[in-house]
């Protein structure tokens, strides 16, 4: 042992102890070779564009004027936090996202818990209020625009009478109207999921204790429901921050700035005053609040699996 030590030869124990810890990691890089070609695809479409739109938020450029970009540093992005339409852009977004979010939650709530009893035909029924999901939104916005609110053949006048244009009179609620009709299903999906996982012996137990349908539902399920509700907001609101075809096809932003959000603003300032130094300034900003927004989403769907986990 002392000569081992001695002429700096390794034990056998420790040859024994290197060898598995070789073999391991050649079995992760073995198991991992094939994401990579994968992972190199993802950071080619999504990081470089993204490193290239941050260089030109630090450029003076404007389209019309090509010999004269030139770097201006953050000076983007202060034009784009003190900009007037860019502040009731942004009022515009919350309140667009939030009216759309939260309407669709109480709707998507409440056929949730006609879903979740049984009654002949709830299979087509589940089919037909899913299908509005599966439009693409340019074609959901197209339809509500011709269809329904047109004021000479729109449904709603032909329903009620008169000849109201809808869009014009009410922009944020056609709009709002349209999205609800869209992101239902998606959160009534969500929520019957959190419904039928609900423990049928416990609802029985609190029956046969007494207590009504009403105490059952505000003191059960909905606690139950309370992480189902947030992945649900949270989701929605990732989404639909980005909002670009109903605003597009229904009301361009209009009357005015009534319903100009984000995504909008920053198509006009890219192809109508063509600063695309600007726009790329408020595409950084509108990427690092949904950034923010999937962070809190992340971290409620990671909880929801932890406890489903450890039923």
């Amino acid at each position: 042992m002392t000569q081992a030590i001695a002429t700096g030869a390794a034990p056998a124990g420790a040859r024994a102890v290197t060898q598995p810890k070789r073999a391991d990691a050649r079995d992760r890089w073995a198991r991992r070779l094939p994401l990579l070609p994968a992972l190199i695809f993802a950071i080619i479409v999504t990081q470089v564009p993204f490193l290239v739109t941050l260089y030109l938020s630090t450029l003076g450029w404007n389209a019309l004027r090509p010999g004269e970009r030139h770097f201006v540093g953050l000076a983007n992005y202060a034009s784009v936090l003190t900009d007037a339409r860019l502040r009731a852009a942004l009022v515009n977004t919350i309140v667009l996202t939030a009216g759309a979010v939260l309407v669709s939650l109480l709707l998507g709530l409440g056929l949730a818990v006609l879903l979740d009893r049984r009654f002949p035909g709830r299979s087509v029924v589940r089919t037909l209020l899913i299908t509005p999901f599966l439009v693409m939104p340019m074609a959901a916005a197209l339809l509500w625009k011709h269809a329904i609110y047109n004021p000479a053949y729109g449904l709603i006048n032909g329903l009620l009478g008169g000849h109201t244009d809808w869009v014009s009179s009410y922009p944020m609620v056609a709009v709002v109207a349209t999205l609800v009709w869209q992101w239902t299903p998606f959160m009534m999906l969500i929520l019957l999921a959190g419904l039928q996982s609900q423990s049928e012996e416990v609802l029985e137990a609190a029956r046969v204790d007494g207590a009504s349908a009403r105490q059952v539902f505000t003191h059960m399920t909905l606690p139950h429901l309370r992480q189902y509700l947030e992945l649900g907001a949270l989701l929605g609101s990732i989404y639909l921050v980005q909002t670009f075809d109903a605003v597009f096809t229904i009301t361009q932003g209009g009357p005015g700035t009534a319903t100009t959000n984000l995504p909008y603003e920053i198509y006009l300032t890219t192809f109508r005053k063509f600063e695309y130094g600007e726009a790329a300034a408020a595409g950084v900003v509108v990427v690092i609040g949904t950034i923010v927004v999937a962070t809190f989403a992340l971290r409620v769907i990671s909880s929801l699996f932890r406890m489903e986990e450890g039923r």
